[in-house]
């Protein structure tokens, strides 16, 4: 369902490095998977500010980790990331994660380009493309939600999710990264789940100031499906989580 390409032959390729510290890990010692889409986030607007595209504004669509093995508590990790594809208003970033001390996640995550003023889903200017064009090697790639949505019981189904004023970012939504909080305290229940895994969020409706949101998943043999849903039927995010890469 998700293809992640390896790194180009040529084009514009942007390294980074990091570790994980105590506010990134886990009870257990590895990184959490937040942590790691801050880490995600991070890298990707290092790069569009060093190439000068610093006054973009993007939201995330669609984040796929595979997770070979986690990188764990003061494990050092390099990260590589390029322009995988492109979309009409969006391009999808690839980025790999290797620790020092074996830690490797492979990502591809869909950024949606919105108008600063609209907040409207708005055309890459032909600079751009430029740019980040070559590493792409005019790979197309979609926007259409490939997850399934909730079924219609699932709001009633689900636990609330109460928002905490540290989740909001700039942009005056929660940030990508603390969706993943909800899909790393479904994991705590799950302990036969455990990397080698793939674990995919599709951002659906953003979620603001005042919303009741409620989590809700089912849970399978080797995965589960899980949904951030509002009480006026929006469907903030959908995720799945399967073992294997």
């Amino acid at each position: 369902m998700f293809e992640l390409v390896s790194a180009p032959a040529a084009g514009r390729i942007f390294d980074g490095a990091a570790a994980v510290r105590l506010g990134d890990s886990s009870p257990g010692g590895r990184v959490r998977l937040d942590a790691l889409a801050r880490h995600l986030q991070d890298i990707s607007d290092d790069d569009a500010r060093a190439a000068g595209f610093g006054s973009y504004t993007w939201v995330v669509r669609r984040t796929v980790l595979v997770v070979h093995s986690f990188p764990t508590y003061l494990e050092r990790f390099t990260l590589r990331t390029w322009c995988s594809g492109f979309g009409a208003a969006w391009a999808e970033r690839r980025v790999e994660v290797v620790g020092e001390r074996g830690g490797r996640v492979e990502a591809a995550t869909l950024w949606v380009h919105l108008d600063g003023a609209s907040m409207r889903p708005s055309r890459m200017p032909d600079e751009f493309l430029w740019v980040f064009g070559p590493s792409a090697a005019s790979r197309r790639v979609g926007s259409k939600p490939l997850l399934p949505a909730a079924p219609a019981d699932e709001w009633v189904r689900g636990a609330p999710w109460p928002l905490r004023f540290a989740d909001f970012d700039v942009l005056e939504h929660v940030n990508n990264a603390a969706y993943w909080a909800a899909v790393e305290q479904h994991l705590s229940t799950r302990r036969d789940l455990r990397a080698p895994f793939t674990a995919v969020i599709e951002h659906g409706d953003a979620i603001e100031r005042g919303y009741d949101v409620r989590w809700s998943a089912v849970d399978r043999a080797e995965s589960f499906d899980g949904w951030l849903l509002g009480a006026d039927g929006e469907q903030f995010a959908a995720v799945r989580v399967s073992a294997g890469v």
